[in-house]
This record gives structure tokens, C-alpha cells and sequence, in this order.
């Protein structure tokens, strides 16, 4: 079993520093090697209230955060996509204004040029100034469908024409722009004047598709087109990417490269699959880094602490796993990024150090001709706020630098998010496992249940009414049942008769919301994760200390999940091969309550395997077979030799290690630590929790069970005892801790 710590909490470190010209990992003889840091080295905002000249916008817009229209001017709603000028400046395009078709009839389609006056470690202002723009418009009438200034001369294009999201700069001087409505790939000239008529998608259209013929099924989701587009620096070609999946699309996590020839007009043929982490994410933007490079930016649609994925992908053309997706390498967590210099702090949530940028919207990435990292957000005025509630959010750039810094040294301690950081978001949820990773875990732990249709997801239990919504779902109220589970009857509703499709309806909530009020707040947004999610998280991801994030599942009641012919390790290991983890240097660790399937696994992997023991009770494999061992025998010294022929590590009740006296004050440590390590295993213990229930009595901060009280007192407790690693709900203590 790895025993590595997360030693310090630098700000998303990745393995490689993908855009800078030295390599990203160069190791050294201490074992030490360099990492990408991101780092905010400027910042500039721009007030969500700016109106820039023109007729009154957003008459129809839905009001929010205290705004209402129409304002006495045009909107600037952040900005979709954004071109480097080369001199400092930027042209900056908003979307569609308003969100609809039907709410931005008075939004004109506009691209600003706008100068960043940057605060920086030496001061500066950080405000955006806004210049010039340059309107989009037809006066050639390239189209041929009515459009809301038809009858003008001058045509100007509005919101409700057309749902511009995405810009590139051709070599002459004229923009290719990605938009939504068809999705259709738009080109004007430096005046915003349209050179030819839209080009229309050769992989189908959307609802608000003006050509859609009677009766035609759309195969793009409503505002799921072009929002990224990138370019080649010779301007030959351009590569726009679906944001969504496609309806008819049987992968739901696949969106889709295109590539169009801007000599020919026409699409090459050539596409590429990308999978997203969950079926709702979708993609922001792209930005082409060499021939066949891209940045992307995958997101979801949450903002402020709910956020869970704002990242920055670097996508190999060339290279396809074995699912035939391109590979991605994280390039930096955007809810995570180094600010030493704390810029813009007090503004909000999310702008200390490390600085955040949880918009909802994260829809912008350019690397400028020094490598730094341009971001920028659409704050879909007046409806975010993401950083102060109530508040319409503003307009923000973020300029980040990708600089090299040692990592820091591994250390002797794992540690484990338990169920994610379950302390502080809904326990095995992607949210939770995400916040796991940026508080330094080691590795994440999802507890594995089976679907009807025998897919393994991260569920505490098999019965789900105390973590998800599902009791108060009325079309799943005749699937209540009781069962008999390792010897227990439970009464409530369960994975086993739900399909995938089925559970992914549900929500998560929080499963002790007496104990932590705060994470209840989280309550119905975020779906049950399936394992190859968590995986494809896991692998995606890199620690504090640049290490491979680990991943550390439970087979929950696998004897239960065998009588009735679902078995979990053989879909387990399927997974773990599909996503290159079952190998034995893969950071993979499974652990179970019983004995049976670890023995089975023994001889079927070799990922490292441990073996769980419970305060008191037995092993149900074991129960079920009449055997009459306990827990309490199989951390005998012989019980641990026995262990030690399957299994590389145990997993340890904290009272095994260090009991409890009779006032709550831990005890004398019993010689279990001792006897395994004897034997070869590592000892990693569980489960360490913030609130004083949970404490030992000196390390209690009050009579209040559910007050917060001296956690890393109890862990240093426990390390001297010689514990290998730790199960903890709350990661950024522990880290801190054996830090």
C-alpha cells in the first residue's frame, strides 16, 4: 500500500507543465521533481452593470440579483470567446445576450476591444476598459431566412438571430465565429460585415435552427452547439466542438471534434471523440496550442461552492485510448489556482489564495504568445452570482502562469478521503471526490454497490433513502421493499432494482444533515457517480504532491450482491482495466469488510488489497458459512499472518488500535499496529471525523456533539502510535496534519 502524503496544499499542481518550453517532470537525485503550479499573476473585472452605447437591452431578460430591464443601454453579459490582439488588448464576444431566441431581440451582436488594466503583484487597477467594437451585420443579405433588423440597411444581427459563442482570427484579418442557434460556423470581416452565408453543420441541427424542416427531429440539444472553437495559426483550419452530446448519441459523456477547411468552405470528414466526466458537463472552449494540441476547458453548470468541475484540458489529436476517445491531460483545476499575491482578494468568493473562478460559465482559454493563460467567464448578466449571493457577477480575465516549482517530498502517511471530503459535501459524489483531490488526498475512497443492470456506483449502502431523493420521488414509490442484507432487515429502496438511467435520475443528499447542516445546501444537485466515473476522475487528476491521485473502493456486501447474481468484483476489475488502474503500479487499493472476495480478488489482480476490520462482528462470508472467527481473531497474530497471504494492508477500526477508556479518553495502544507491520502489512485506520461525537473526550471542544473540535490532535495520536494512513471526511486537516 502506498504511503504517501499530501504535504502541502499547493494550488492544483499537475504532472507536466504542458505549455511551458522546459519539461514538466525533471527529476532529480533526492527523488524530487518539478510540477506546473498555476499561479494568478493578473487580474482585471469589468462591473456586470456596464452599458455600452446603443439602444436600451434586456427588455424581455428574466430578472435576478435585483436587475430587471430594459437598461438604458447594451449589456456586455462576460465574455464567450476571445482573440489576443498581440499589443495587450483583446476583441471580446459576448453571446447572445439574454439566454433566448426570445429574450434578446434587442441585444446587438457585437465584438469590444477591450484593454486590460491589470492588478498585478506591483498594484495596478484591475478593471477592463472597453473600447471600440465592431457590430456583426448583413448588409449583403448572405442570409436568406428573416432575420430581426431585416428590413434595415444595415442588418444588424441580434440575439435572437443567431447565438455567437466561440471567435477565431483568420491571417487577413477576419474572425471565424462558432455559434449555437444552427450551429452554424459564421465569417465577417474585420468590420463584423458577414462574408458568405452561414455554414451550416454537417452533424445535424438544433431546435431554434432556422432551416428545420417540419416534422425533422434536431440532433443538437438546444444551446449545445459550437461554444468552442479553435483555430490553426496559419488560419487553414478550424476545429469547433459540440458542448453537448448529441440526442441520438447511445454515449451521453461523448462530444465531438470536427474539422472544417476554410480554403475549401467545406468539412474535412475528420472528427475526434472527447469524453466528459459526467453526461451533464459540457465544453466551453478551445484553443489550438500546435498541429494537432488543444486547450479545453470542461465544465459544469453549477457555480460558487457548488461548483465541481472548471478545468482545463490538454487534448492530443494524435493520440485515442483504447475506447477511441483523445487523450487529455489536466493542464489546471480552475477552482484551484495559486494566488500568492492575493489578487482580487475580497471580492467575493473564491479570491484568496488559492484563488477560484467557480462562474458558471467558464467559457474562455487563450494562450498568449508568452504561455501564460488567458480566462475569462460569460456571467449570463443578470443571473450569476457566483461570488457574492445576490449579486450579479462580473465580467472577470485571469491571467495565469504556468510556473515550474519542486513538489513537494512524498511523506509516510496516506491520506484517504472517505467518501470523498464527505465533511463538507455530500458523501460519494463527484463534488465530494473533486474537493477530496484539491485538500490533498492520496488517494478517494467510493463505496461500491451494484445497479439492476449490473453497473457498479458510489453509494454508502445498497438502500438509498438516507443519500438520495428517492423517497420523495413519486414514480419510484413502488420500488420500496424490504430486504434481508448480511443477516439484517432494511427497509427502504435499493440500487438492485433500479437500471443506471433510473438511478441517474435521482440526486444526492446529505446523509447525516443533524450532524452537518452546512452540507445540505448541496441537496439535490449532484447525481449517483458510477466507479468508471470516479475513475476517469482519479485518473485525471494529480495530487498536492504531483503524484497519480489513488482510488480506494469498497465491495459492499459482496456475499448479499452474489446470491442475487450480482456479483461485484468481476464488473470491479473490468473497470479498473478499462481505465488502465489493474496493474500492481497502478494507485489502486480494494478493501472489504469480508474475507471471501478478497481472497477471490487475490487471485485475479494484482492491485494491492486490504483487508477491513470492524470494532466487533464478524465477517458475513464468514457468518454465512458457519465459520465461527470474528474481527477479533483476525487481528490476532496468526489472524494477521493469514491476512497477510491475500491482502497487502488492514484497514482498522480506530478502538483496534487504540481503545477507549471508560470516560471517552483514548487508552494504551494495543500491539495490533505492531504485530501486522511484523507481518508485512501497512495499517491505515478509520474513520476520522471533525465533530466531537466522533472525538476522543480531551480532544472535544465542548458538550456540543456536533461542534467542531481538535481533529489533528487526535490523528498526531494515532501517527505516533505508528498508523500507517488515515480514513478521514475531513482530508484538509488530516494533509495539514501529517504534513
Amino acid at each position: 500500500m502506498r504511503r504517501t502524503a499530501a504535504l502541502s496544499v499547493l494550488a492544483a499542481a499537475v504532472t507536466a507543465a504542458l505549455l511551458a518550453p522546459t519539461p514538466a517532470i525533471a527529476g532529480d537525485r533526492g527523488g524530487r521533481h518539478a510540477v506546473a503550479q498555476p499561479t494568478l499573476v493578473a487580474r482585471a473585472t469589468l462591473s456586470a452593470d456596464f452599458l455600452a452605447p446603443g439602444p436600451p437591452s434586456g427588455a424581455l431578460a428574466t430578472p435576478a440579483n435585483g436587475r430587471q430591464g430594459p437598461f438604458a443601454g447594451q449589456v456586455i453579459p462576460g465574455f464567450s470567446g476571445m482573440v489576443d490582439a498581440g499589443d495587450g488588448t483583446f476583441w471580446a464576444l459576448p453571446d447572445n445576450g439574454f439566454g433566448t431566441k426570445a429574450n434578446s431581440a434587442d441585444f446587438l451582436l457585437r465584438m469590444y476591444h477591450v484593454t486590460p488594466q491589470w492588478q498585478t503583484a506591483g498594484g495596478g487597477p484591475g478593471e477592463i476598459g472597453v473600447g471600440e467594437f465592431v457590430s456583426l451585420r448583413d448588409p449583403d443579405r448572405r442570409i436568406d431566412v428573416p432575420i430581426v433588423n431585416d428590413a434595415t440597411a444595415d442588418r444588424l444581427l441580434t440575439g435572437a438571430d443567431f447565438d455567437v459563442e466561440s471567435v477565431v482570427r483568420a491571417a487577413d484579418g477576419s474572425f471565424w465565429i462558432g455559434e449555437e442557434f444552427g450551429p452554424f460556423l459564421l465569417h465577417v470581416d474585420a468590420t463584423g460585415k458577414l462574408l458568405a452565408a452561414p455554414v451550416p453543420f454537417v452533424g445535424g441541427k438544433s431546435p431554434q435552427n432556422p432551416y428545420l424542416a417540419p416534422g425533422e427531429t434536431p440532433r443538437v440539444r438546444a444551446s449545445r452547439g459550437f461554444e468552442a472553437l479553435a483555430g490553426s495559426r496559419d488560419g487553414r483550419y478550424l476545429y469547433p466542438i459540440t458542448e453537448g452530446a448529441f440526442v441520438d448519441d447511445a454515449q451521453q459523456r461523448r462530444r465531438t471534434i470536427y474539422e472544417f477547411d476554410t480554403a475549401a468552405g467545406a468539412y474535412t470528414g475528420r472528427t475526434w471523440a472527447y469524453q466528459t466526466h459526467q453526461d451533464a458537463n459540457v465544453i466551453g472552449d478551445a484553443f489550438l496550442t500546435g498541429k494537432r494540441e488543444l486547450l479545453v476547458i470542461e465544465r459544469d453548470d453549477f457555480q460558487g461552492a457548488a461548483s465541481v468541475m472548471k478545468r482545463v484540458y490538454r487534448v492530443d489529436l494524435g493520440t485515442t485510448d483504447a475506447d477511441g476517445y483523445v487523450r487529455k491531460t489536466l493542464v489546471l483545476d480552475a477552482l484551484k489556482i495559486a494566488n500568492p499575491d492575493h489578487l482580487g482578494s475580497g471580492d467575493g468568493y473564491g479570491t484568496d489564495d488559492p484563488f477560484s473562478l467557480p462562474v458558471q460559465s467558464f467559457e474562455t482559454v487563450v494562450q498568449l504568445r508568452d504561455g501564460r493563460l488567458l480566462l475569462a467567464n460569460d456571467n449570463n448578466y443578470p443571473g450569476n452570482a457566483a461570488r457574492i449571493p445576490g449579486t450579479p457577477d462580473d465580467t472577470e480575465l485571469a491571467l495565469v502562469d504556468l510556473r515550474q516549482v519542486r513538489a513537494p517530498k512524498a511523506g509516510d502517511i496516506t491520506v484517504v478521503g472517505h467518501r470523498g471530503a464527505s465533511g463538507y459535501r455530500p458523501e460519494h459524489t463527484l463534488a465530494s471526490y473533486e474537493l477530496a483531490i484539491q485538500q490533498c488526498a492520496d488517494y478517494i475512497e467510493p463505496d461500491l454497490v451494484s445497479t439492476k443492470d449490473g453497473v457498479l456506483v458510489a453509494r454508502h449502502e445498497n438502500e438509498i433513502s438516507g443519500t438520495t431523493d428517492v423517497a420523495a420521488r413519486a414514480e419510484f414509490a413502488d420500488r420500496r421493499a424490504t430486504r434481508t442484507i448480511d443477516g439484517r432487515s432494511v427497509t427502504g429502496w435499493f440500487t438492485e432494482d433500479f437500471t443506471l438511467a433510473e438511478l441517474k435520475t435521482l440526486r444526492a443528499k446529505e446523509r447525516l444533515p443533524a450532524v452537518r447542516p452546512a452540507n445540505t445546501a448541496f441537496d439535490g444537485l449532484y447525481e449517483v457517480p458510477t466507479f468508471d466515473e470516479v475513475l476517469d476522475l482519479a485518473r485525471h487528476s494529480v495530487s498536492c504532491d504531483g503524484q497519480p491521485v489513488g482510488v480506494y473502493p469498497e465491495t459492499k456486501h459482496p456475499t448479499y450482491f452474489d446470491s442475487i447474481g450480482l456479483s461485484l468484483e468481476e464488473p470491479l476489475l473490468a473497470q479498473l482495466t478499462a481505465n488502465g488502474l489493474n496493474d500492481k503500479r497502478s494507485p489502486v487499493i480494494i478493501q472489504s469488510f469480508e474475507t471471501g472476495n478478497l481472497r477471490e480478488l487475490d487471485r485475479l489482480t494484482k492491485v494491492q488489497l486490504a483487508q477491513l476490520v470492524d470494532c466487533a462482528g464478524a465477517p458475513y462470508n464468514l457468518v454465512a458459512a458457519g465459520d465461527p472467527r470474528t474481527y477479533a481473531d483476525l487481528v490476532t497474530r496468526s489472524g494477521l499472518r493469514q491476512i497477510a497471504t491475500y491482502a497487502d494492508g488492514v484497514g482498522l477500526c480506530k478502538d483496534r488500535m487504540i481503545p477507549r477508556n471508560p470516560d471517552a479518553t483514548l487508552g494504551t495502544p494495543t500491539p495490533v499496529i505492531r504485530d501486522a507491520h511484523k507481518v508485512g502489512l501497512e495499517v491505515h485506520g478509520w474513520t476520522f471525523r471533525r465533530e466531537n461525537q466522533f472525538l476522543p473526550a480531551e480532544f472535544r471542544s465542548s458538550a456540543d456533539p456536533n461542534a467542531v473540535g481538535d481533529l489533528a490532535g487526535e490523528i498526531r495520536v494515532f501517527v505516533k502510535a505508528g498508523m500507517d494512513g488515515l480514513f478521514s471526511d475531513n482530508p484538509d486537516i488530516a494533509a495539514a496534519t501529517v504534513g
